[in-house]
């Protein structure tokens, strides 16, 4: 334990320096995230991307900011020496994420940015600090759905630009695919029964399944069948990469982890699955 608490203290300190270069804020200002005399980081700020809209993931009421991203992105900024009010929350729209990290907008991406080759071309992932797969929300009391081979003569959600909806179209051609803009839209047709299940990755679906209008109605349908492996977007090349690895090992030893599904997705009566908690990847890329 004592050689553990050395490393990290050592990461902490590490990452002071790093940002206090490429994330931190230290004018006066009135910036959101300023810590003032909060904190171990001498006044510092450290920029965090999130989604704003997807509830038990990343979302944003007025000033509050909640969710298993956030939950994660506070874990790792306490390791790397940032108090929560020393961190200036920014949402990071999926479309925007790498340039943000290539123009210094943001310090870090937690916005279930799954790992991919194209993605590393452009930023360095830590991670992955969660693995998700795709999978489907039906309404509880429907047992006809208990998986993608259950949706022949289905109606099944589409969002515009939705790989998971037209990856279950074109292997199970006889679902029947109704395009809304948004898996927000989605939830109120399922619940009404004019659509039969709504698909994404798991962990996002059951974050919609936790909200308290919809407590008891939904359920995910069988075994989430494909894989996503979330990580922690930095900027190509960055030092923070392989400090924010360290983190994540910790808040999985410590239970931060554990208690951030708990405290998210637990209404969903959600289980992560398989290959969770990761282990993060031996090099960033």
């Amino acid at each position: 334990m004592t050689k553990r608490h050395m490393r990290l203290f050592a990461v902490a300190a590490s990452a002071a320096l790093v940002l206090s270069a490429c994330g931190g804020d230290g004018g006066d200002n009135g910036d959101a995230g300023t810590g003032g005399d909060t904190g171990d980081a001498s006044g510092e700020s450290i920029r965090i991307g999130i989604k704003f809209d997807q509830p038990g993931l990343g979302l944003r009421d007025g000033d509050n900011y909640t969710g298993f991203d956030v939950d994660i992105a506070k874990g790792v900024a306490e390791q790397l020496g940032y108090s929560e009010d020393q961190i200036e929350w920014v949402e990071a729209p999926s479309p925007q994420r790498e340039t943000m990290l290539e123009t210094g907008q943001v310090d870090l991406i937690f916005a279930t940015y799954s790992i991919t080759d194209s993605r590393k071309e452009r930023v360095s992932f830590a991670g992955p600090y969660f693995i998700a797969g795709q999978g489907l929300l039906v309404r509880a009391d429907d047992d006809s759905i208990n998986g993608p081979e259950d949706m022949e003569g289905k109606i099944l959600c589409s969002v515009a630009g939705s790989t998971p909806a037209q990856r279950i179209a074109d292997e199970y051609p006889g679902v029947e695919l109704q395009e809304y803009n948004t898996y927000s839209e989605c939830l109120p047709a399922l619940q009404s029964g004019t659509i039969d299940a709504i698909t994404t990755d798991d962990v996002i679906l059951a974050g919609y399944a936790a909200q308290e209008q919809y407590a008891g109605q939904l359920r995910l349908a069988g075994e989430p069948f494909s894989e996503e492996r979330y990580g922690v977007g930095t900027a190509k090349g960055s030092e923070l990469c392989e400090q924010v690895n360290e983190a994540i090992t910790a808040i999985i030893d410590d239970g931060t982890w554990e208690q951030a599904v708990t405290d998210n997705l637990g209404p969903a009566d959600y289980t992560p699955g398989p290959g969770n908690p990761p282990e993060v990847d031996e090099d960033c890329a």
